[in-house]
């Protein structure tokens, strides 16, 4: 299923996925309030337009209000608007933000950011359709569909004494709650091959090699704390990095600051291995292993020295030489590890 936006699509076949979009697109004609919920690069910008745009105010404005990007100080005139002389440095009348969503929609995002006094006039406004300019004595009537979007857990806020309960009774008469991208059965590689056919397109490529089985297993594998927004990030990246367009992408890099030139605390050097010790040669690069799931010992060290292997390999463009200096050993040494896990035509001398 496919959502147009405005340079984006929103993008995904998951059950979890579509049973949200589902719930935006049934929820779009109320004239109702929605809360969106979820972590951040989940896509809940998307959602508001969508809301919008199947509504039946999608010929009016949707207004957009990042309400954790102004000082507190600044919201309500923001939103609500002022007189002239309202305060230092209001020289001249100006419309608020309800006003000029009038008639369409307004999209409060970071919405558990707003200040009490913020609140106070929010309810208000949901309450009754009016808003009062700041230095003004007459409210003025607005019609406007609220859509609010947050990561923070508003109930607990609200039982905490932080975020006003009874505003959030008014603007919970639907919440959709997205799901995080390590949940999304299947999007993970669907989104990857539509960011890596963009950016290949853009840099002109002839045709689109796709990602080397590894390079997509680990994605798969990734948590994807920064979600879709996170995996456009990192499969861009991995993108114009690649060197050989008529060859499967072979590396990813989830940190961007990743570089053995970033600061770090002293470390230990690596201890001396033998030559012929396969198993000992990439002990000292390896990452964390769960090891409560390993039943067979053999086998998961053989496809953990495997992986190791194909990572720096695609990290350093199928180079031996170059991978054996990432890796700290010798030519011979990487070699003869190549030669184990049938990888030796996957390099270059």
């Amino acid at each position: 299923m496919l959502v147009m936006d405005r340079e984006v699509q929103f993008i995904g076949q998951s059950g979890a996925f579509l049973d949200a979009v589902e719930r935006a697109s049934r929820a779009a004609p109320m004239r109702r309030p929605v809360l969106v919920i979820g972590e951040r690069g989940t896509g809940k910008e998307l959602i508001a337009e969508r809301l919008h745009r199947l509504s039946t105010r999608w010929q009016e404005p949707l207004v957009t209000m990042n309400c954790a990007a102004l000082p507190e100080t600044l919201i309500e005139a923001e939103l609500f608007g002022h007189e002239a002389g309202a305060f230092t440095g209001a020289t001249r009348a100006r419309i608020g933000r309800f006003e000029e969503a009038d008639k369409g929609t307004l999209f409060l995002d970071e919405l558990g950011t707003l200040s009490t006094g913020a609140q106070e006039r929010l309810l208000r406004a949901v309450e009754y359709g009016e808003v009062t300019r700041i230095g003004a004595s007459r409210p003025i009537r607005v019609d406007v569909r609220i859509v609010a979007a947050t990561n923070e857990d508003l109930p607990r806020m609200a039982a905490q004494g932080r975020f006003r309960a009874d505003l959030l009774d008014r603007l919970s008469f639907e919440v959709i709650t997205l799901p995080p991208l390590r949940v999304r059965d299947g999007d993970v590689a669907v989104l990857a091959d539509y960011f890596g056919r963009r950016m290949a397109a853009e840099l002109q490529w002839d045709t689109w090699p796709g990602f080397a089985a590894h390079a997509a297993a680990q994605m798969e594998s990734y948590a994807w704390p920064g979600n879709v927004r996170e995996l456009r990030n990192v499969v861009e990246r991995a993108v114009y990095r690649w060197d050989d367009p008529d060859r499967p992408i072979g590396h990813v890099q989830f940190d961007p600051f990743d570089s053995p030139w970033k600061p770090a605390a002293p470390i230990s050097p690596p201890r001396a291995v033998p030559a012929d010790d396969c198993t000992t040669v990439l002990e000292h690069a390896a990452n964390r292993a769960d090891f409560d799931t390993i039943q067979d010992l053999r086998a998961a060290v053989d496809a953990h020295e495997r992986a190791i292997l194909e990572h720096h390999l695609g990290r350093n463009r199928y180079n031996q030489r170059q991978t054996a200096k990432a890796l700290g050993v010798t030519y011979d040494q990487l070699r003869h590890c190549l030669k184990k896990h049938g990888l030796l035509e996957r390099g270059q001398g």
